[in-house]
């Protein structure tokens, strides 16, 4: 391994421990990842991050759904809208994205610029979230769920998830919390199993498709990754989680505005 490699699973030890922490945000830093350390084209990247998120997602479900920490019939109701829309993203949407998207003597956009700058749009408003404190809920197990918004928000975080290749896990975690009444500790674990889901199905549409893939450099950064979310799942137990999810809400910022201004501005 070149140290190419070995940064990029150093870092994507980091990705897992950031699912591990707060049951979302490992895409965030997985594309960037991918793109800027690992050098690979930002649609390829997209596809990877999927499988990568998606299989340590799984992972980490599974660890929570032995703690009793999964909602099951959230994870139908609210993956089969999101897991349809990833797929028809990633299957018939972006591969019909042209290669040039818009040219002007002075300035030119290309897919996978737009799908980096999509990306970086994506973090700054994340990030947003992250940064503010946490709302307290109140949890009444009487309340019916609004199962029109629930889809609805299913099939934009889909979308979301798909173009950006983002497990959605920061959309998904909200939702689950505000609109779906779901407790904090419940949600995460019922976010994982839905972020497995869509991602893994949303990479399939990938591999039926025409990508080459790597399935070395994929299977051993997955794997750092793997280790990196047992090792969040320890953090989070001894640091609070409010606090975590606010120092990773200015790291992704940080990121986000360095990725915009790269794209529209050193490219």
């Amino acid at each position: 391994m070149d140290i190419v490699q070995i940064t990029g699973c150093v870092l994507a030890v980091f990705v897992g421990m950031t699912l591990g922490m707060l049951g979302s945000g490992g895409s965030i830093l997985s594309v960037p990842i991918l793109v800027y350390i690992m050098g690979i084209e930002p649609t390829l990247a997209t596809a990877y991050s999927l499988f990568i998120i998606g299989t340590t997602s799984l992972v980490g479900g599974i660890h929570k759904a032995k703690l009793k920490l999964v909602d099951y019939s959230k994870v139908v109701l609210f993956g089969i809208p999101t897991v349809i829309s990833v797929f028809i993203t990633r299957k018939i949407i972006v591969p019909r994205i042209p290669d040039l998207i818009f040219s002007r003597p002075n300035f030119i956009l290309n897919k996978s610029e737009l799908i980096m700058i999509v990306f970086a749009i994506v973090m700054i408003l994340a990030s947003v979230q992250m940064i503010k404190p946490s709302k307290k809920i109140t949890i009444d197990a009487n309340e019916k769920l609004n199962y029109f918004y629930v889809v609805i928000y299913g099939i934009a975080i889909g979308f979301i998830s798909g173009f950006v290749g983002a497990g959605g896990g920061f959309l998904i975690i909200p939702t689950l919390l505000f609109l779906a009444k779901t407790p904090m500790k419940t949600a995460v674990g019922t976010s994982l199993f839905i972020v497995a889901i869509q991602s893994l199905i949303g990479f399939s549409g990938d591999i039926q498709g025409n990508q080459i893939i790597d399935w070395n450099m994929l299977s051993i950064f997955t794997t750092c990754s793997i280790v990196g979310i047992f090792m969040g799942s320890l953090i989070s137990n001894k640091v609070e989680n409010e606090k975590l999810k606010t120092a990773f809400g200015w790291f992704v910022l940080v990121m986000g505005i360095y990725i915009m201004i790269r794209e529209l501005f050193l490219t």
